[in-house]
């Protein structure tokens, strides 16, 4: 493994980044549903699960689907994997896509086992999860939430095993109306160093996540995590012109699982590490 999301604190979905050495993997019956897709480089992979055996020359792009609770029982790897992202898409908002997009029981979706020779959404959540690996922002935790549920809802689209239906149209979908914004921009500015997500904020507007993340940019011009981002980091600026706080503590205010992360995010931000900004800002 080369790289992992798990310092990131993500709940609703797992990334690693793997080199597969040519040869068998070991068979497992994973617990939640996993998209693998290949970033670089060729491959040939041989694969056998749920009853059905693939053979698929790999390219960049290239995707593997396996449902969550069926048996990969022989996976065999031709020639050296440099690197593939695994994301794992745990039950919970796996289902609440499912009710929330066709408002059918989730025990009547079956996923297909499949090999994908491509998938744009796929590929841009991945490379959306990958600049998040690498970059970590103040409002991370809300993208990746929202990263989540969108991948659910499309594997249920695309390539459920059943019949599912056409998505409902999104009919004369309107900016989200003073009151509401007012609500969850309170909510906000109150929890701002809190943990909390977009399935919060979309209560606080009393409207589903997909309805509430549209709605919210056609009136801010900002999606829900790009909003905390910019507050979380116009506030972590106050701070530190503030000596009562550490920039270590600033940090972890802001949302960061490090300093690190944070230098690395507020140095792209405004072009310049926050030691430098606090010295400038208090005239060192």
């Amino acid at each position: 493994m080369v790289q992992t999301s798990n310092a990131h604190g993500w709940e609703n979905l797992l990334a690693e980044r793997w080199r597969h050495e040519a040869g068998e993997l070991p068979s497992l019956v994973p617990r939640d549903t996993e998209i693998a897709v290949l970033l670089r480089g060729r491959s040939v992979v041989d694969r056998r699960g749920g009853g059905m055996r693939q053979h698929t020359v790999a390219k960049r792009g290239t995707i593997w689907l396996c449902p969550a609770g069926v048996e990969e029982e022989f996976i065999s790897v031709s020639e050296q994997m440099d690197d593939c992202l695994h994301i794992f898409l745990p039950g919970k908002p796996f289902s609440d896509s499912m009710l929330r997009e066709y408002e059918l029981d989730p025990a009547r979706i079956e996923l297909r086992y499949e090999a994908i020779d491509e998938d744009p959404f796929i590929e841009f959540a991945a490379n959306q999860i990958l600049r998040e690996m690498s970059c970590e922002t103040a409002a991370g935790r809300l993208l990746v939430e929202t990263l989540a549920l969108s991948l659910s809802a499309h594997l249920i689209r695309q390539y459920s095993g059943r019949p599912v239906g056409r998505a409902p149209a999104v009919r004369g979908e309107k900016p989200l109306d003073g009151k509401r914004l007012a609500r969850v921009e309170d909510y906000v500015d109150f929890h701002l160093d809190e943990d909390f997500t977009v399935t919060d904020l979309a209560s606080v507007a009393c409207m589903s996540v997909a309805h509430f993340a549209r709605s919210f940019k056609l009136a801010t011009g900002k999606s829900p995590h790009a909003f905390v981002n910019d507050k979380r980091m116009a506030l972590a600026k106050q701070r530190l012109a503030d000596e009562n706080w550490t920039i270590e503590a600033v940090a972890l205010a802001a949302g960061f699982s490090s300093h690190a992360n944070f230098t690395r995010a507020f140095k792209n931000s405004t072009g310049m590490t926050p030691q430098a900004f606090r010295s400038e800002t208090r005239g060192w």
